[in-house]
């Protein structure tokens, strides 16, 4: 059986993303199992090669460039067409890819393209003999199946923050491609991407993440969880959809069930009291913290450490305990 690990290595306007690194640590740990290498695949602009080097450092063996202008924007079938051929030419065991807004359009075509099933949004992986096994959320959280795929290669995606990238550096080789027809031609193109407020970090690509509810009381206090987010100085600003429903944040902030969906570090909810479908977004981070003056309020379920109390008091003593510690 094969034990080459292939990985798709996003990108975004000619630079390596955050989650391409996060695919590369997660083949890296299926592949150190198997005896294998790890793969990656990264499309892209002129350019792009010289930024592929740096998955060697994340575990990369070999990494493949493809470099086309149709490619500065995603191209759907193109890039389907071209991952899927190195996944067929290769003889993979597992193709990873990170569940990603393009992630979660991608994967499906590739693992059309293969005809094989496709196991997506991922919370972990790992192999069982011949078997690919993960843990997928399900019920908006309330339940965890355990998936199970024989087919080879095994598709999986993995939601974005599940892996933590870690770097295992080696000399990556570098080779570039031909890709699979003319993405050029293809039917479905990419006319235009709109970046939102791009001086703030993403919710995706953040260890941080300061969410806020309605326990703010209002608008003009949502300051308090940017001034948490700020003093962290790695920290996104998310919210809840009553908070986005009334207009006190942006929608492109709402995490949830209908929102984003994150695994950061460290999730600190300020004045969230934990309705299921908040929680599905963010049930799996790493560590949560949950300030809420309620002491029976359900995040205090799923929370790591829970801080009863009156968030305008407790969020800014916060604010400067972090600032204390980080020395500012």
């Amino acid at each position: 059986m094969a034990n080459n690990i292939l990985a798709f290595a996003e990108s975004r306007g000619g630079d390596l993303r955050k989650v391409a690194y996060e695919a590369v640590t997660a083949a890296r740990a299926l592949a150190d199992a198997t005896g294998g290498e790890v793969h990656a695949v990264v499309a892209g602009p002129s350019g792009i090669t010289a930024k592929a080097g740096a998955l060697g450092t994340y575990g990369a063996d070999a990494v493949t460039v493809v470099e086309h202008p149709a490619f500065a924007d995603y191209n759907p079938e193109a890039l389907a067409a071209f991952v899927a051929e190195r996944a067929k030419g290769g003889g993979y065991r597992v193709v990873v890819l990170i569940a990603s807004a393009q992630g979660k359009d991608l994967a499906p075509r590739v693992a059309g393209k293969l005809g094989v099933p496709l196991a997506s949004d991922l919370t972990t992986i790992r192999l069982d003999g011949d078997k690919v096994v993960g843990t997928h959320p399900v019920n908006t959280g309330k339940v965890i199946a355990t998936v199970t795929l024989t087919a080879n290669p095994a598709v999986v995606s993995l939601r974005p923050g599940a892996v933590t990238a870690a770097e295992k550096p080696r000399t990556a080789r570098i080779e570039t491609a031909a890709p699979a027809g003319d993405p050029a031609a293809s039917r479905v193109k990419v006319t235009q991407t709109i970046a939102g407020n791009t001086a703030k970090l993403d919710l995706g690509d953040a260890p941080v993440i300061v969410s806020g509810g309605r326990g703010l009381k209002a608008a003009e206090n949502f300051k308090l969880v940017e001034e948490l987010a700020a003093a962290f100085g790695n920290a996104a600003v998310g919210a809840t959809r009553a908070v986005t429903d009334d207009g006190w944040r942006p929608h492109s902030d709402q995490i949830g069930q209908t929102g984003r969906q994150v695994s950061p570090n460290l999730y600190v909810a300020v004045g969230i009291s934990g309705a299921i479908q908040h929680l599905a977004g963010m049930r799996t981070s790493k560590t949560i913290v949950a300030i809420n003056k309620d002491p029976e309020a359900p995040i205090f379920k799923v929370a790591d450490y829970g801080i009863v109390g009156d968030v305008l008091e407790v969020v800014p003593a916060l604010t400067a305990a972090v600032k204390a510690a980080k020395g500012h």
